[in-house]
């Protein structure tokens, strides 16, 4: 009966659900795209291309194991963990002989990939697809066969593949300068070759056996091994028979060698794309998660408005003696009805929505184009049970107090508004804030980004689910300060007034979007600044050189670095790493220990540098107190390709934000990194820069910069870097306007009776609509006090824990922007729904039946 009763009075009153309907819409679209996002990350298919034509490959293992045994009750529990590192790990050459000694295996092909970017006067080729090189003996692995030319057999030669022929408009026998690991060199073009299947995610260059030996860096170490199977043999039996074979084989350094088929092969190939799925889920969850917090404030507030406003139906239900479970069950049912509708149509939109954001997100470089986008119905599913939870839940939030009370006290209340809310709502209110200021104290003592991130988007959500609950008692707050000014402005001031005291539930449902959108996007623009300005500031301080020398390719050459030093000049190369303590990752860097102190300072308050070897390490402050360091401690750490190393802290820093947090000797660090070329080169000298680019001419794409120059690409790369931040919360902010427009027009078009009765009273079109920009504006002011309040209290507290001053980046001019934004959407939302209500003829409204 109750369904059918909810059925009938969802089809009589469209108009009232529809903003209901829009906002779980969009609540269930929103989660199903990332939904879509944090399953690409778990099941995403990495395919591959290189390792196309070998269905066993062999490498080595890509992650640091920890296992923690636990002794609880009698009982043992072992419980394993492992986290990617950072770079390609490395395999020994002679593994091949166990390998070929496998039954099933017909042939075992030694694997070199390392970096060979082709070079043009203006820079690199073709700068939308990585490029590798490889030994021509490997190419079977694909497999690439010649159309043209010659295999490379002197050292100077070298086979590219078809697409960069065409690209750079190559044949044999003409020369391309190629940057490796080593200085750039100009090679002959003995051949083109093409493969067997379309590679569209990387540009292949082959180099002779000996060449590409040189050029990987790693004597007596490989890549990995493809291994072909007999005639007959199975791709599956031969994986079982290569892993029995290889059980207790270890690689370099204690690590475990690796068999892959099938779709397993992918993520050996693409170690960005395996790395790019835990930062997708984490991406995913984040945002998935946000996105939960603001639709369930944004849904139970529309749905607390749709009560109200039904409020005097509901008040004669109870008078003809409708049970308070009645009236709860007739809201829940209406509530899942819409839901149903709602969450359906947005699991549909979200689909297309996810695909659009994963696109975007590879378009910007944050995610690989190699890690295939994956849609599943587990999104939309999940979408649609969170909507109707969501929607019933609302209503169940919503409908309390209407079913609670006496019908009597419920049709007083249809009539006129309660002048205190609830003492259950104040307390709730309470207790929110209070876990909001909890939140922004342990905010300020968060030291790391991935620590501090959700905590700072949780508080704002926090402070501004208390703002809902306490809004009415705001608003009153806001009157009594405004009230005086409004009186002397005008009838349409006055009337404003009177109607923000009167109906000051109504107007906080109002406030509480439009505080959440200025709160969020605030944090959300500026969180960014404040993290990468503070980074800058150390980075400009603790620079002493005169010039830095930078690449408009992969890196600097150490032969460049080489050149530029002579006898009473300091060089200083930089590369950069990851590396694992444990499990926890630190940022790192390899600097010339030589002359360090005329280049860099990186404000040194315990220790010295002049004692920074390759069997030593400088940390900075935060990684000291983290892992409970002072110089002479022992540091057990692994590098970034999976070698494990144990130095010995000879200083510490105070500039870790701008430096990194470990600091090591740079051969250390070249050694362990597939990218040995310096990201800058530190020069300390009296030369000119001419004098200095001059030297530099055979280098192609290096670059001499002041430090203010190099400061202003690294704003660049930062601001680059923080677009997908922007992007990855955009959507959540585009959600929080649109509740906001969706509020606003609610709220003003169910208050067509009384723009009638006010117009027979005597107030002119004008002075109504006057009266609603009014009301705008002092909402609208309200909100900006309460979310720049917020969004201040928030990055303050970032600010302290990540900087160690109370220094939030805010931007006057994107603030301004953002009030101004919110003000056009709320007199927008305001003015067109009283426009269109305002053209019915007032004595139709005031004598039409409510």
């Amino acid at each position: 009966m109750m369904l059918r009763y909810a059925l009938r009075t969802v089809r009589a009153r469209k108009g009232g659900f529809l903003g209901a309907f829009f906002a779980l819409m969009c609540a269930a679209a929103l989660i199903t795209a990332c939904g879509t996002l944090l399953e690409t990350g778990l099941r995403g298919t990495i395919a591959t291309e290189r390792y196309a034509a070998t269905p066993v490959v062999v490498s080595a293992d890509q992650n640091v194991h920890q296992t923690t045994v636990k002794h609880k009750k009698g009982k043992t529990k072992a419980k394993h963990k492992a986290k990617p590192i950072a770079e390609r790990a490395w395999l020994p050459g002679d593994l091949a002989t166990e390998l070929r000694k496998v039954p099933g295996v017909r042939e075992v092909i030694p694997e070199l990939t390392f970096l060979a970017e082709p070079l043009a006067p203006g820079g690199p080729v073709d700068k939308d697809r990585p490029a590798y090189g490889h030994a021509w003996d490997s190419a079977a692995l694909t497999p690439y066969s010649l159309t043209t030319g010659t295999a490379p057999k002197a050292d100077g030669d070298l086979v590219i593949d078809r697409r960069l022929a065409e690209r750079a408009h190559l044949e044999p026998g003409d020369r391309l300068t190629v940057q490796s690991t080593q200085s750039p060199r100009t090679y002959r073009v003995t051949g083109i070759a093409a493969p067997a299947q379309e590679v569209r995610h990387q540009t292949a260059l082959f180099f002779s056996t000996a060449e590409a030996r040189r050029l990987a860096a790693h004597p007596g170490q490989v890549t990995a091994f493809g291994v072909l199977p007999t005639r007959g043999t199975d791709a599956a039996v031969l994986k079982r028979s290569v892993s029995t074979a290889l059980h207790g084989t270890r690689a370099p350094h204690g690590t475990t060698a690796q068999v892959s088929a099938g779709d397993g092969r992918g993520p050996v190939e693409f170690l960005d794309a395996a790395a790019a799925r835990t930062k997708l889920v984490s991406m995913g969850g984040a945002m998935g998660g946000t996105s939960l917090l603001v639709a369930v404030l944004v849904v139970v507030g529309t749905f607390a408005l749709s009560v109200q406003q039904r409020h005097r139906e509901l008040a004669l239900l109870r008078a003809i003696a409708a049970t308070p479970g009645q009236i709860r069950a007739l809201l829940g049912r209406e509530a899942l009805i819409v839901g149903a509708a709602a969450g359906t149509t947005g699991a549909l939109a979200g689909l297309p929505l996810g695909s659009w954001l994963h696109g975007r997100f590879v378009a910007m470089g944050a995610v690989p184009a190699t890690l295939q986008h994956t849609v599943s119905v587990f999104p939309p599913f999940a979408a649609l049970a969170a909507t109707l939870l969501g929607a019933w839940a609302a209503a169940r939030i919503s409908s309390r107090r209407i079913a609670r009370i006496r019908p009597a006290e419920a049709l007083a209340e249809a009539r006129a508004e309660r002048t205190r809310p609830a003492w259950g709502r104040i307390l709730a209110g309470l207790a929110l804030l209070a876990g909001g200021v909890v939140l922004v104290a342990v905010l300020s003592v968060l030291r790391t980004e991935p620590a501090s991130t959700p905590v700072t988007f949780l508080a704002v959500v926090v402070l501004a689910s208390s703002v809902a609950l306490l809004g009415p008692l705001l608003v009153r707050a806001a009157v009594a300060v405004l009230g005086g000014p409004l009186a002397l402005t005008g009838p349409s001031s006055r009337l404003a007034r009177a109607n923000l005291r009167g109906h000051a539930a109504r107007m906080a449902s109002v406030v509480t979007p439009l505080t959440l959108l200025i709160g969020m996007t605030c944090t959300v623009l500026f969180v960014q600044p404040t993290l990468g300005n503070a980074a800058r500031a150390q980075a400009r301080e603790g620079i002493r050189a005169d010039w830095v020398v930078a690449a408009q390719g992969p890196g600097v050459p150490a032969e460049a670095a080489r050149r530029l030093r002579t006898q009473h000049d300091t060089v200083t190369e930089v590369v950069r790493t990851t590396v694992r303590v444990g499990l926890d990752k630190y940022a790192a860097q390899g600097v010339t220990p030589g002359g360090l102190t005329r280049t860099w300072d990186p404000d040194v308050t315990a220790g010295s540098l002049t004692k920074l070897t390759e069997d030593t390490v400088a940390v900075s402050e935060l990684a000291a107190d983290q892992l409970h360091l002072k110089p002479g401690s022992p540091l057990k750490l692994t590098l970034g390709d999976g070698t494990p190393a144990t130095p010995t802290v000879v200083a510490v820093y105070a500039k870790g934000l701008g430096f990194g947090d470990l600091t090591f000797a740079h051969d250390l660090v070249a050694r362990h990194v597939d990218n040995p070329l310096a990201t800058s080169v530190l020069v300390s000298t009296a030369r000119t820069q001419t004098q200095l680019a001059t030297t530099l001419r055979e280098f192609p794409g290096t670059h001499v910069l002041a430090p203010a120059a190099a400061d202003s690409i690294q704003a660049a790369r930062q601001q680059a870097n923080a677009e997908v931040n922007y992007l990855a919360m955009g959507l959540v902010l585009a959600f929080t306007a649109i509740a906001v427009v969706n509020t606003l027009a609610m709220s003003v078009s169910e208050r067509v009776r009384e723009f009638a009765l006010l117009r027979l009273a005597g107030a002119t079109r004008r002075q109504v609509l006057g009266m609603l920009r009014t009301e705008a504006l002092s909402v609208l002011l309200l909100a900006t006090a309460l979310g720049s309040g917020i969004a201040l209290a928030v990055l303050t507290a970032f600010s302290v824990g990540m900087t160690g001053e109370a220094a939030p980046a805010v931007t006057p001019l994107v603030y301004v922007a953002v009030v101004a934004l919110a003000g056009l959407l709320a007199l927008v939302a305001t003015a067109l729904p009283g426009r269109v209500a305002l053209r019915v003829r007032p004595v139709m409204v005031a004598t039409a039946k409510e």
